[in-house]
């Protein structure tokens, strides 16, 4: 096989599907239809300037090179990213099973009950061990998740302020360093002013808010901060704990200190490090709080028939209804680590997880013990997996050979000046003890002493008392056997790109290919920690910089930052890289931002995140900006512009024609351009964010670039920049090659969740410039026959000057809530019984579908999914002439489970195989819903987001 063979396996139709379907939208050849579909002035004319396509073997035989050239030295940096065992039967059933990886976020939570479930247990983790009363499903990382809390805090005490709300935060220096300065990327916006000192003697007062510490800190220790929480609370302050919660299995948890929310990282539950991720961390808080949680909770409700059923509660889609007000900007959950962290916990169960926390904390108590008895000076009193070496008493340069000698026998050690931090983890054994007091005692000129195996418990009064993960889940599958059919089992209630496409508009499920998925698992990719040395890193290195060359190319900017570690996460970067852009020109009083109204709902919260003032644009009947209104808001607000926020495609998946007018006019203002990249992948080969005239864009590579989905996370969203915005993209504590004016960092890591940077690394050798511009022409190709195929049955809402779509388009179902009462949740309902997911549900325009093929799906498939909509709109027209009842009929009733259609009594005007047979094809292939159709008013009035009691638990098969 030979380069281009990649393209032939991303690409589902070729050959004489192409022509066929060129045929079916009348164009002559797909370069005649991107012609009609893109405005002239913006196609690019020159070919990518990419590495030219390998093959599959040939790709993956070139990465374990460059897994070589990362040095994969024994890891006791800590600071949050520990060495953990990853259970086999969880890496095979979660983290490499297509089954899970491809399904999206559980917004049709009938077909996914099963990631609900396992978010569910998460969700219990998370409260169980941090003694807490709720908790979300999953945030991006520790120090994003540590901003979340301080907005949280924020928000509950201006509620409850009845003057001048206070504006003060305190963070504890123990706070891990990385945490510390993305809270200053969120406070400063957000005009909080942070204040970093001792919690011991730091004076609360009602001028603070909120107060967050770690526990243990950076060093360590393991504080007990009851009486400071409580003298917090005395003067109204809130208090939050960022908290190891692996250490909450032996130690007291933060909720029994009284604490108001606890956040952290789950990353050691069974997920490798990565160099940075992705992980998923966890916010915990009182019940009390439960509306002003930032992101996804799962909650429990009963469908149709008053079962069981899971769903995504309250914040759903909290975006899209508040905009610029809403709680957070949040968009991606990392579902797939959270889900994998939660199967940890099933699989050790409470005990489990009690002796592995024991273990951790055996070894950093032997250790102390040893290294006290040779002499150095232990400064932790309680600990659980850290022992910090003070040696600043010892001859000059001991900290230095301890360094270089440490390296040259394949450890590495947190270093701090003279003192020497090291963390222990689950994979620490004797021997990497014995190495380190051997290391340390010869940089000190000192003999090691022989192991005496003393030990000692350092926990001094904070010893946990309650239980924990009590749940029969967590109780019950002790085998793998029984491991196996419990994933197994919740992963057959799910549909995925395993079974069928999903044809998301703005979302772009496509294929994602094992070869890409490869290296994610290989050791030398996973068993890395993000602040190692950068000479140990050079693998990632050379990853990271060939990806950002080749999205710089694609998208014609001068620079990258793979820091955002979601598609939020790189609007607010961008949004603070023109925020320093502007102060640094002494122009800090340009603070607006022009969102269009269409805007997906992360783009004003975004805004919002970053301190600016959101102005909306209003699109025209067509759906594009409204260029005389741009101009008139442009005009109003010149003095204080800072940038517009413009989707391209637009979000009704049309080339706008006068986008370089929209660009010219924000220009001409003193205002920058920034571009979503979320239809980037309309783009690539095609036309370029530059040369439409923007001055930045986010990169999603979780939809343009192959990413998997992962029921909702993981996600990637680099941004790319224009020259005179490049010395402010994202610096970082642990990144020698930030510039000075580099912006705060966004992300705990340098490189964001870099593990997950080979996949798009890996799309773009194997595509190659031919390939990639392809994969563009094919997913325009796929959208404009689909829409020439379903616009004889249905309304499209929006098409270019030239009767073309982009990638994507609209079909309006409103007119059917008059002729025949269904609605566009029926419709969302009834493709269930087909086998499919919906399309993108009433956005950006309510009552609507946007649909998206993707380059990676058949022309049978395609024409297969038509086939499907085709016959939803029979059964309407049905109920339109009378012949089925305007209220028990299919579409209502749906989706139909098999324990519907096969119980004893069956009451409906319609067959049983109307219900769950509608067209030939799902005879072949059946997938069942395990739900009926849920009722989500009475989740959201009876919020239970934990694991149901275990009585429901038992009956459940």
């Amino acid at each position: 096989m030979g380069g281009g063979d990649f393209e032939r396996r991303h690409i589902g139709s070729l050959g004489t599907d192409t022509d066929e379907m060129l045929c079916a939208v009348g164009a002559g050849s797909l370069e005649e239809l991107i012609e009609q579909a893109v405005p002239a002035d913006i196609l690019a004319r020159e070919p990518l300037s990419i590495p030219a396509a390998e093959d599959e073997h040939s790709f993956l035989s070139r990465m374990r090179g460059l897994e070589a050239m990362n040095k994969r030295l024994k890891s006791f940096i800590g600071l949050g990213y520990y060495g953990c065992k990853t259970p086999e039967v969880i890496k095979r059933n979660v983290l490499e099973n297509p089954g899970w990886y491809t399904q999206y976020t559980p917004y049709q939570a009938e077909i996914a009950q099963g990631r609900l479930e396992a978010l569910l247990n998460f969700q219990t983790v998370a409260t169980d061990l941090t003694a807490m009363e709720v908790a979300n499903a999953s945030l991006l990382d520790e120090a994003t998740a540590a901003c979340e809390a301080m907005a949280m805090m924020h928000r509950i005490r201006s509620a409850r302020s009845r003057g001048d709300a206070p504006n003060k935060f305190f963070v504890d220096r123990g706070c891990f360093p990385q945490t510390l300065e993305v809270l200053r990327s969120r406070a400063e916006p957000l005009r909080i002013e942070m204040v970093v000192s001792g919690f011991e003697d730091f004076e609360p007062t009602e001028q603070f808010f909120g107060a967050l510490v770690q526990f243990p800190d950076a060093r360590g220790e393991a504080n007990d901060y009851g009486d400071f929480i409580a003298r917090v609370h005395q003067k109204g302050m809130l208090a939050a704990v960022c908290a190891d919660i692996l250490s909450l299995a032996l130690f007291t948890p933060p909720g029994e200190m009284d604490a108001d929310a606890v956040v952290g990282s789950t990353q050691r539950l069974g997920v490798p490090m990565g160099c940075g991720g992705p992980h998923a961390a966890y916010l915990s808080t009182r019940l009390s709080f439960q509306r002003q949680i930032p992101g996804r909770i799962i909650g429990v409700s009963v469908d149709r028939r008053g079962d069981r059923a899971y769903r995504m509660s309250l914040q759903t889609r909290e975006q899209h209804i508040r905009r610029e007000k809403a709680t957070s900007n949040i968009c991606t959950a990392q579902s797939l680590p959270a889900i994998m962290a939660a199967m940890y916990c099933v699989y050790h169960g409470p005990e489990g997880i009690k002796t592995v926390a024991e273990e951790i904390h055996q070894c950093a108590a032997a250790l102390s013990v040893e290294l006290t008895r040779a002499g150095f000076v232990q400064t932790n009193r309680r600990f659980f997996d850290t022992v910090s070496i003070d040696l600043s008493d010892a001859p000059a340069g001991t900290a230095e050979r301890v360094r270089r000698i440490s390296v040259e026998n394949g450890v590495n050690f947190f270093h701090d000046g003279d003192r020497v931090t090291i963390s222990v983890d689950e994979t620490t054994r004797a021997g990497d003890l014995n190495l380190i007091l051997q290391i340390l005692c010869k940089a000190a000129g000192k003999p090691a002493p022989e192991p005496s195996g003393g030990t000692d418990d350092f926990r001094k009064g904070l010893e946990r008392k309650t239980e924990f993960l009590s749940h029969p889940v967590f109780n019950s599958h002790n085998s793998e056997t029984d491991m196996v059919r419990y994933i197994k089992r919740l992963e057959n209630k799910d549909l995925s790109l395993a079974h069928s496409m999903i044809p998301l508009g703005s979302c772009t499920m496509k294929l994602n290919a094992a070869s890409e998925l490869a290296p994610v698992s290989w050791a030398g990719f996973s068993d890395i920690h993000p602040f190692a040395p950068r000479d140990q890193l050079r693998g990632y290195e050379a990853i990271v910089e060939e990806l950002g060359r080749g999205l710089c190319e694609i998208t014609g900017f001068s620079a990258a930052s793979l820091q955002p570690n979601s598609g939020a996460q790189g609007e607010f970067a961008g949004l603070m890289v023109i925020r320093a852009y502007h102060n640094h020109s002494g122009q800090r009083e340009r603070d607006i931002v022009l969102v269009p109204s269409s805007a997906h709902g992360t783009t004003p919260a975004s805004a919002a995140r970053a301190g600016m003032r959101v102005v909306t644009v209003k699109c025209t009947s067509g759906g594009a900006i409204d260029l005389e209104d741009l101009e008139a808001k442009c005009g109003r607000h010149s003095a204080n512009l800072a940038a517009i926020m413009v989707t391209y495609p637009s979000t009704h998946g049309v080339f706008e024609s006068g986008i370089r007018k929209v660009c010219e006019t924000v220009h001409r203002h003193g205002g920058q351009v920034y571009m979503d990249g979320a239809n980037l992948n309309a783009q690539v080969g095609i036309t370029k964010p530059a040369l439409i005239g923007a001055d930045l864009c986010h990169v999603n590579l979780h939809k343009t670039f192959s990413i998997p989905h992962g029921g909702g996370g993981p996600g990637m969203g680099p941004i790319c920049v224009a020259g005179h915005l490049t010395p402010f993209l994202p610096g970082h504590p642990f990144d020698p090659a930030a510039t000075p004016e580099a912006s705060t960092p966004v992300a705990a890591a340098p490189w964001g969740s870099a593990s997950i940077t080979v996949v798009s690394y890996a799309y773009l050798r194997m595509l190659g410039p031919r390939g990639a511009r392809n994969a563009t022409a094919h997913a325009i190709l796929n959208a404009n026959y689909m829409k020439r195929r379903l616009e004889r049955t249905y309304k499209v809402l929006y098409e270019g000057d030239r009767g073309r779509v982009a990638h994507e388009f609209i079909l309006d179902l409103r007119e059917f809530k008059k002729s025949a009462d269904v609605d566009v949740e029926d419709f969302a309902k009834r493709l269930m019984d087909y086998g499919f997911h919906a399309p993108t549900v009433s956005w950006p325009v309510a009552g609507t579908v946007m649909i998206e093929p993707t380059e990676s799906e058949s022309k049978a498939e395609i024409d297969r999914f038509c086939e499907a909509l085709e016959s939803i709109r029979k059964e309407i027209a049905d109920i339109e002439q009378d012949r089925a009842d305007r209220s028990d009929n299919v579409l209502k009733n749906s989706p139909h489970t098999a324990e519907t259609v096969t119980s004893e009594s069956w009451e409906r005007p319609y067959s049983r195989h109307a219900a769950c047979f509608p067209a030939d094809f799902v005879r072949h292939s059946k997938f069942w819903p395990t739900v009926s159709r849920i009722d989500n008013a009475y989740g959201d009035k009876n919020l239970f987001c934990t694991c149901p009691p275990p009585e429901e638990f038992c009956g459940e098969d």
